[in-house]
């Protein structure tokens, strides 16, 4: 049952992708021939076609619609997503790290894992509409790991953690806000780039415009620096900028087109080779 939905998930959202590119073509058509851009060349085969249909689509009233996928995963109106993370017998410090990071995910929660299965875990998520389930890791007491798995369908996606940096660690700390954060994705213009910062990007909801929180993932040499921050002006010239932590740095090194129960037997979508002559050399976030 797991696999046909995951089947007739992949082909809606294919299927969606299609329709985007075609309503695109509609509307590069549409403004060319209203005289607001040059006549593209690329879509002069099909212009007669494309302008047949936009003879019977409606001018007003289709703003801001959501993809009918993106409305099977989060429901018929917006929810802020649902997090949780856990681990089976975390140390001090793992469970502090885990508190911060419930902190930076609006509406998360944390949970121990305890005695248990992985797969009894997804299958609660799943009934609770969790959107999106965070497993971390630790070695000697020291979070060295980080799973994100979206629900209900996948990618799960894994992260090695380093230079984990803890809130009370960072001098001067500013007070943590709890609203909505505005994301910042720094260099990710490949393809495998692009597709990480949508796995990253999905897991806030959507701001509002006068929220002074700021997330930032920052990458540089397939390194992905997580930095939280808050802001006030001080005038109307200058902005004073205040970091909150916790800060670290992430490196993807596999992503799985399952979930998590399912891990043994999904798909690898991407993974990395550092044995590879070409490893040290390649960027894959970035075509840099």
């Amino acid at each position: 049952q797991e696999a046909r939905l995951r089947r007739e998930y992949l082909y809606k959202k294919a299927k969606e992708a299609k329709l985007h590119s075609v309503e695109e073509k509609k509307q590069r058509l549409k403004r060319a021939l209203e005289g607001k851009q040059t006549y593209p060349t690329e879509i002069r085969r099909e212009a007669l076609t494309l302008q047949k249909q936009l003879e019977f689509d409606d001018d007003e009233g289709g703003e801001g619609v959501s993809s009918h996928v993106m409305m099977n995963i989060n429901g018929p109106e917006w929810k802020t997503p649902n997090h949780g993370n856990h681990v089976r017998d975390p140390s001090s410090r793992l469970k502090m790290f885990a508190k911060e990071l419930r902190l930076i995910f609006p509406n998360a929660q944390r949970m121990n894992r305890g005695n248990h299965e992985v797969s009894a875990l997804v299958q609660a998520s799943k009934a609770n509409d969790v959107t999106d389930l965070l497993i971390v890791h630790e070695h000697r007491g020291m979070p060295d790991g980080l799973i994100v798995c979206h629900l209900p369908f996948g990618p799960t996606a894994y992260f090695t953690l380093c230079n984990v940096v803890m809130r009370h660690d960072i001098p001067d700390l500013g007070t943590m806000s709890e609203a909505f954060p505005h994301l910042i994705f720094h260099n990710f213009t490949s393809r495998l780039g692009q597709r990480v910062s949508n796995i990253m990007k999905y897991l806030f909801p959507v701001p509002k415009d006068d929220s002074k929180r700021v997330v930032t993932f920052a990458n540089q040499d397939d390194y992905i620096s997580f930095r939280h921050h808050v802001y006030k002006k001080t005038d109307h010239r200058n902005t004073e900028l205040s970091e909150v932590g916790p800060r670290f740095e992430m490196r993807l090194y596999m992503i799985k087109l399952g979930t998590l129960e399912n891990e043994s037997t999904s798909e690898v979508e991407w993974q990395w080779h550092p044995y590879t002559n070409t490893a040290r050399k390649r960027k894959y976030l970035s075509t840099e």
